[in-house]
């Protein structure tokens, strides 16, 4: 680390824990974060390490022995979507086919080291899937709830990896909230809750910083649901600002489905916490989450970076999807709302001619094979 500060936990009360400690949330029932770090320079990049373990330095704890599966160094294409020019992550190059091996690779790295040897997570489907897989790599023991409609693909992968699978009865938040309640059982692991997963997404802007010779994007346009990708960039490029790394935090713009869209609904009212809503289904069943955790992090994050939101109807998912395919790029549905909101983007004057945009397209197709096949029949108008 760049900065001699000892670093912390902390809740939404201020109350500070030790960083090392085996905690998911504050005493006061809010989730943690990790007190600011001072960032890295360039010097700091372990190059002889090809994963995003590269960049260990940025971290608050020292991990003697990473559960790593390879995971980062994805590439970075140049591409355009509706004639707006952007440089494409696609994030299903990591081992589990999605972006949530960044963060989870750092989580559970530090939930072994703390000799932890059961744990519980919820997930849609990405989330559940990669814990798995980073459990079965470090002998720890994993339950996955995850709701009765998640894709089939996701489930199976998480038990082939030999998680113990629980289905739950109705919506996302019905999920979450059986989660918590069985946090009492065992070490709640969560993705949405966990300090370190956030510690692990962050490393993605320390990629982008890289790939593009150690400079910053103008914006960085993702897909959210809890928001975990949102945070994990904002707290990326922010520690980059403070080691004198970059001058300024790229603008984060955020997609989500009209059918369930709190985080911009809240935005566009000026809220800076999500409220009560009534929301659909929607294709992008990884967006799905109606009172994100970190709702209030989130927003603070987005307007702090001078970036914004943008919906998406369910007619748009399929178009982007096709879109994207047919330059080669297998993107699921809850990934491909990142290029259906590009151009909302445009109209906003978010996303701007001569500028750089990094659109990050957080997992394969393969994972929503059901879905992929329905919207293989559908054909632009």
């Amino acid at each position: 680390m760049a900065d001699s500060a000892k670093p912390y936990l902390y809740d939404r009360s201020g109350t500070r824990y030790a960083v090392g400690e085996a905690r998911w949330r504050g005493d006061d029932g809010t989730p943690l974060m990790v007190s600011p770090l001072g960032g890295i320079t360039r010097d700091d990049v372990d190059r002889s390490e090809r994963s995003q373990w590269r960049y260990r330095a940025a971290l608050p704890l020292v991990v003697e022995h990473p559960v790593s599966l390879g995971e980062g160094c994805t590439p970075l294409l140049r591409t355009e979507f509706d004639d707006i020019p952007v440089l494409v992550k696609p994030e299903w190059f990591n081992p589990t086919a999605s972006f949530k091996d960044r963060g989870t690779t750092v989580m559970v790295s530090v939930v072994a080291s703390q000799g932890i040897t059961e744990i519980l997570e919820d997930s849609s489907g990405n989330g559940g899937s990669s814990v798995a897989a980073y459990a079965a790599a470090a002998g720890i023991d994993a339950r996955i709830l995850a709701p009765e409609g998640t894709s089939a693909a996701k489930i199976l992968q998480s038990r082939i990896h030999g998680a113990q699978i629980e289905l739950i009865p109705g919506n996302r938040t019905a999920t979450s909230n059986e989660a918590v309640r069985q946090a009492g059982e065992r070490f709640y692991a969560s993705h949405n809750w966990h300090p370190f997963f956030l510690q692990g997404t962050k490393l993605l802007a320390y990629e982008i910083w890289e790939d593009l010779g150690f400079t910053a994007p103008d914006s960085v346009v993702v897909p959210a649901g809890a928001g975990s990708l949102v945070l994990g960039c904002f707290i990326g490029f922010t520690e980059l600002v403070t080691s004198g790394a970059i001058a300024r935090i790229p603008r984060i713009l955020v997609a989500q489905p009209e059918n369930c869209g709190p985080l911009a609904e809240a935005f566009a009212a000026g809220l800076s916490a999500t409220a009560d809503g009534t929301w659909k289904a929607t294709l992008a069943e990884g967006t799905s989450i109606a009172r994100p955790v970190r709702d209030r992090e989130v927003l603070a994050a987005v307007a702090s970076s001078g970036g914004g939101f943008q919906t998406v109807s369910e007619e748009e998912i399929p178009r982007a999807v096709l879109a994207l395919a047919a330059q080669g790029l297998y993107a699921e549905p809850t990934s491909s709302i990142a290029a259906a909101a590009l151009p909302g983007f445009v109209r906003q004057g978010l996303v701007r001619s001569g500028e750089t945009t990094v659109m990050v397209l957080t997992g394969s197709g393969l994972k929503a094979a059901q879905t992929m096949a329905d919207i293989a029949d559908i054909r632009p108008s």
